[in-house]
């Protein structure tokens, strides 16, 4: 099993910035993708970021030259940094990580933070 625990949330200003962190504990050996996910309220859980080992980042359009995602091996964490933020980018914040290196969601979940952005 693979246990996810999200952090860095919070509430920003329209075009301010958050980075958020996810690390993993377990069975990390069997995590070859990890990525980010959002929903908002009335809407479905959509991708904002994978990164599949020995593979080059996957975006949403919507955080294109916004978002940047990148993986620390070493600490077992992957990060979401998030520049010019916009009121539409408010939803909880759910890292994910799959036993595959491919874009597809993966089998494990955190709990999700909450990303609030201000007008």
């Amino acid at each position: 099993q693979v246990q996810l625990v999200e952090s860095g949330g919070g509430l920003v200003q329209a075009g301010g910035s958050l980075r958020l962190s996810c690390a993993a504990s377990g069975s990390i050996f069997s995590i070859k993708a990890m990525g980010w996910y959002r929903q908002s309220p009335g809407k479905q859980r959509d991708l904002v970021a994978v990164i599949p080992n020995g593979r080059v980042p996957n975006y949403a359009d919507s955080v294109k030259g916004r978002f940047t995602i990148a993986k620390d091996n070493a600490k077992n964490t992957v990060y979401l940094q998030m520049n010019s933020l916009k009121p539409e980018d408010t939803a909880v914040y759910y890292c994910n990580a799959g036993r595959y290196s491919d874009y597809n969601v993966g089998v494990y979940w955190g709990q999700g933070t909450q990303v609030t952005v201000s007008s």
